[in-house]
Formats: structure tokens, C-alpha cells, sequence
């Protein structure tokens, strides 16, 4: 079985704050299933590649992707291999089936096949983080994303959390045989309070924190689909997607938070979670993906570049790492997580993350008595953290997670808002404002050391590390550009001949793109100054800066040089020969 990343997992890279918080061990167990990519993972025809390497197991699920909507002949076809059909999506056109092992390679005699993959396991992966985003002065202008609808597709929601219980609005579960809506994992509580809550339990004359998330008075759809041990599939996860799309004018839904993923085995154009949310996002609905906590994977080599998790990979959803506040209100400290995933894509080279937001050590909300809380009660956040004259009583509003799950839904509540402001903004123009405005002036590099292993990473603030820069609310929410056509996220090009490196905004055929289209969305804007380039001589747009350079450091250099990454021909371009593109 292919094993994935948790996107809660390498959540808790926990430091010494005070004696309420013990260092906490990463999860090495259930909940810290590490990232293991595969080596430049190839497919062969409409097979991918972990259907090909089967064994030793009488059935499997596989998700069938058609050209078109499949007749009852084609569906007929393939349920006459002697497997039975689990599910059909409706927005896709494509079906779960449970098929003998032995069959599977028979399904390729079927035509109208456009791709087959297993059906495999995802994972889920404020005070100060709060007014670091800018939340604050959005707050004070009166926008709190009333009437928004986010759809969170993730391990449930407390319906009895205070800060958002009231305002979930709609609940389904999508686990085959646990109708339960409940959070028991003890992630998706946290993640819909980060984007939504409203500071209930940490509001009044007693309080001296307050804990409130993006958007306090958005609703909340509740979609479950990870289960107690924070597991799921990708069947699961277009389901829960596909019942957003239905119920987006019943609830007003105009994001989707997915803070969860897996590992990427074929290009985005194939993976069918990755077409479940481009359905989405055509629909008019902004999707906002973890990047994954795999910057510290050097297993390819790469020194975690070449981490970024489905469905994140894909380049019309808005893709997110995380930034570690410091514990202060100000942005100018800021600095990347060491386990924030890094581009390019895998197969793709498509430049991710899109933008980052504080993900680390964040207070948000607690679910008493679920796997998390049970697990580490060390990271209940005490009563006396954030309210006076209760100095020995343990809350059971709040606990401390960090990871790209934490920062994803600062940006869709950042999205929410936006949209209370503007319902008319398209997902891509939500999506260039957040990359316009996104402060762009970080260290050039920084080190930090893990208290538990002792171990030091040094990073650097580059395109692949930190996309278009530090969401900032306020600025997005008083941006008053509207732009024209798709904020596709570029594709890196290297040419190894000659050492050259650019951005390629036209490899979607027919694609009206922004980015570079203006001098308001040209490339020194939306990528920023040459402080992240670390040259003022070398800038993006001459494709010669630091970070393209063969003279740069080791970290970099690692990008160009790998095949893992780049392959002597790009799988990429392979995919879109089998598409006929």
C-alpha cells in the first residue's frame, strides 16, 4: 500500500514554550505516516503505476476515469471482469469499482477508459497568527465573511465546539459504514476553527487571549471523510467534493478547504482528485490544498524540494505552505517551517505553493476525548493560557497543532472574506489578489534546529519554498484589481544545455492566463522583488536569477540537477501526448 503524508503528522513540531507545553515527539506512529515518494513515478498507457505492481491481493478498488459519461454497456463492461461497482461520481465521469486483482489489466480493453488508479488513502495534514495575517484590521472594517459558506472535507466537525458549532450548517459523512459527522480524529475541528471560529470560548471580561479564526461568521458545511485514526481515500474525498458542487447554491459555497492528501503518482491532468477539484473550482468554487509536510524529506535527495502532495499539485487551486509566526503579532519575524513542502511538482514542475500562512504551534479548536486529544493531552492549551483566575483548570475549548493543515484554512478564510465583501470575485481572481498582495519580503535564508533530534535545516525564501509570498487579509480585501482569465500556477522549465531556466504560462492549450498579461499582473508583481531572489541584477523575468543559477547554493542546485524531478524527458509532455494535447 502506498504510504502518504498526514498533513497532522509533522503537525507537531512543538518547541519549548513553557512549563503548560512539553516538547511532544513528531507522530511516528498512526498519525506520522511519512512521505515516501516514489522515484520518478512513470505509468505506462491508461494504467497507473501502483495498478501495475499488484500482488498478493484478491480484490482491489480502483477508480475508473471515462472520456465521457459512461453508458450501461461501458459500466457493464467493466463489471463483467467480475467485480462489482461501488460508486459513480456525478461530476466526473467516472466510477469506484472493487475488481479481482487478477482483472485489473482486462479493464484496458475497455476503449472508453481515459485512466484507472487505486482508490488510495489520504490523510488530514490564532491569537497570534490572527493579527499576523491582518485578520484584525479585516475584523475592525466589519468583514467577518457573513453568509460565505466553506465547505471543510476533512475528519468532521464538533457540533458542540462554541466557537463553530452553531454555525455548521450541514453535516454528511462519507465513510462507508460510519454515517457519524462527528470530529473522533480531532483534525477537522481544528481546521474549521482556524478558518471560521468565533472566539465564543475566549471572548469576555475574563479573557485575556482571544482565539478567533478568519472568517467568525461564515457557515461551515461539515464533510467528513477521514475516520478516527485520521484516515481515508481518494473515493471518499470526490464524493465529499461532488456534494459540495450540489449543495453550493443551497449553502452559498464558495470555498472548499482540503487539508489533507497524499503523494503524487501521475500528472494532475490524470489524478482524479485533482479533476474532482478543477470541477469545483469551474463550478465557482475556490479550492484551497495543503502543500504537504514533506520539506524535510531528503529521501530523493532534493532537500525537500519536490514534496508538494495531490490534490495541491494541481495549478488551479490556491496551494498553501506554513510559516511559523514566532509567537508575535508582527509579520517582519516570520519565517518558513522547516516541513512545509517545497516545489516543483513531481511529473508536472508546476511552481508550488501558490502563497504561505502561519502553521505552526496554532491554537485553534479542541475536541475532548478524540484520537488527537487522547493521544497528546499535553497539547490542550490550559484555561490559565487564555483566561484570568484559572490557573488549575485544563480547557476543553483549545489545542496546539501545527502544519500545512493549519495554514490552509487561514487562506480560505482569507477567501471567505473576501467573497463577503465581493460575492462577484471568480476563484481566480480571489486567487491573483491573495498572490498580489502577499507580502514578498523575507530573509533570504534561515536555520533552525529540532529540539527533539537536534538536527539543523537551513532554508532559503525562493519561489518553491514560499510561492508568491505571506498572505496578507487586509491588503487582498482592499485590492479593488479585477483581473481577466485563469491564475494557472507556471510550470518551471529548465534547459539543462544551456543552464537557462524560465516560467511557462501557456502549457493549458487555450488557456487566457493573468500573470503576465499587464503591467498590474506581470511577473515582478505577482513573484515578487528581488529580495527573494537575492540579486537585483539577476530578477525572475531574465531567468537568470539566484535561485535558476548553476552558482547558487547546494539547496538549489539539487533542483536542476535531479532527475527525480526533471527525468530526461518530462512525463508531463508525455501526458499531454496521450491526451492529444
Amino acid at each position: 500500500m502506498l504510504i502518504i503524508f498526514n498533513d497532522l503528522q509533522m503537525a507537531i513540531e512543538l518547541q519549548k514554550r513553557s512549563r503548560s507545553f512539553e516538547i511532544m515527539k513528531l507522530f511516528n506512529n498512526i498519525f506520522c505516516i511519512q512521505v515516501v515518494l516514489l522515484l520518478a513515478p512513470v505509468y505506462a498507457g491508461n494504467l497507473s503505476k501502483d495498478l501495475q505492481n499488484l500482488a498478493g491481493t484478491a480484490t482491489v478498488n480502483v477508480i475508473v476515469q471515462f472520456n465521457s459519461a459512461p453508458s450501461a454497456i461501458t459500466l457493464n463492461s467493466v463489471t463483467s471482469k467480475g467485480g462489482s461497482l461501488k460508486k459513480q461520481f456525478k461530476k466526473i465521469p467516472g466510477a469506484v469499482y472493487s475488481l479481482p486483482t487478477a482483472a485489473v489489466n482486462d479493464i484496458l480493453n475497455n476503449m472508453n477508459v481515459k485512466f484507472a488508479s487505486l482508490d488510495r488513502p489520504v490523510k488530514g495534514a490564532l491569537d497570534y497568527a490572527n493579527p499576523a495575517m491582518n485578520a484584525n484590521l479585516a475584523f475592525s472594517s466589519g468583514w467577518t465573511g457573513a453568509g460565505v459558506g466553506i465547505a471543510v472535507i476533512d475528519s468532521g466537525v464538533d457540533p458542540n465546539n462554541p466557537d463553530v458549532g452553531n454555525r455548521v450548517v450541514y453535516s454528511a459523512s462519507f465513510i462507508p459504514g460510519d454515517a457519524s459527522t462527528t470530529d473522533a480524529f480531532g483534525h477537522g475541528t481544528h481546521v474549521a476553527v482556524i478558518a471560521a471560529g468565533n472566539a465564543s470560548a475566549s471572548t469576555g471580561n475574563n479573557a485575556t487571549r482571544t482565539f478567533r479564526g478568519m472568517a467568525p461568521s461564515a457557515k461551515i458545511i461539515n464533510l467528513r471523510v477521514l475516520d478516527a485514526n485520521g484516515a481515508g481515500t481518494d473515493s471518499q474525498v470526490i464524493a465529499a467534493i461532488e456534494q459540495a458542487i450540489a449543495l453550493q447554491s443551497t449553502y452559498n459555497i464558495r470555498v472548499i478547504n482540503l487539508s489533507l492528501g497524499r503523494g503524487i503518482q501521475e500528472s494532475y491532468q490524470l489524478d482524479p482528485v485533482c479533476q474532482a477539484v478543477e470541477k469545483a473550482w469551474n463550478a465557482g468554487i475556490v479550492v484551497v490544498a495543503a502543500a504537504g509536510n514533506g520539506g524535510r524529506d531528503n529521501s530523493m535527495g532534493t532537500n525537500g524540494y519536490g514534496t508538494i502532495a495531490s490534490p495541491g499539485n494541481d495549478p488551479y487551486v490556491i496551494t498553501v505552505g506554513a510559516l511559523k509566526d514566532l509567537k508575535t503579532t508582527t509579520r517582519a519575524d516570520d519565517v518558513i517551517a522547516s516541513y512545509s513542502s517545497k516545489g516543483p511538482t513531481l511529473l508536472d514542475q508546476i511552481v508550488k505553493p501558490d502563497v504561505v500562512a502561519p502553521g505552526n504551534l496554532i491554537i485553534s479548536g479542541n475536541v475532548p476525548n478524540s484520537t488527537v486529544t487522547t493521544l497528546y493531552p499535553n497539547n490542550v492549551v490550559p484555561k490559565s493560557y487564555y483566561l484570568a483566575n484559572n490557573s488549575a483548570q485544563i480547557s476543553s475549548a483549545y489545542f496546539t497543532l501545527s502544519g500545512t493543515s493549519m495554514a490552509t484554512p487561514m487562506v480560505s478564510g482569507t477567501a471567505a472574506l473576501m467573497l463577503g465583501k465581493d460575492p462577484t470575485l471568480t476563484p481566480d481572481q480571489i486567487k491573483a489578489r491573495l498572490m498580489k498582495t502577499a507580502t514578498k519580503t523575507f530573509p533570504w535564508a534561515w536555520s533552525t534546529t529540532d529540539p527533539i533530534s537536534a538536527v539543523t535545516y537551513t532554508g532559503y525564501h525562493d519561489i518553491f519554498t514560499v510561492g508568491a509570498g505571506y498572505v496578507d487579509a487586509n491588503a487582498a480585501l482592499n485590492d479593488s484589481t479585477v483581473s481577466a482569465g485563469t491564475a494557472l500556477s507556471p510550470r518551471a522549465l529548465f534547459n539543462s544545455t544551456t543552464g537557462a531556466a524560465s516560467l511557462d504560462y501557456s502549457y493549458v492549450a487555450g488557456a487566457s492566463v493573468i500573470w503576465g498579461s499587464s503591467v498590474i499582473w506581470g511577473n515582478s508583481v505577482i513573484w515578487g522583488s528581488s529580495v527573494i531572489w537575492g540579486s537585483a541584477a539577476n530578477n525572475l523575468t531574465q531567468g537568470s536569477s539566484v535561485i535558476w543559477g548553476s552558482s547558487t547554493s547546494s539547496g538549489f542546485s539539487v533542483i536542476w540537477g535531479s532527475s527525480v524531478i526533471w527525468g530526461s524527458t518530462s512525463l508531463f509532455d508525455t501526458a499531454l501526448a496521450t491526451r492529444g494535447e
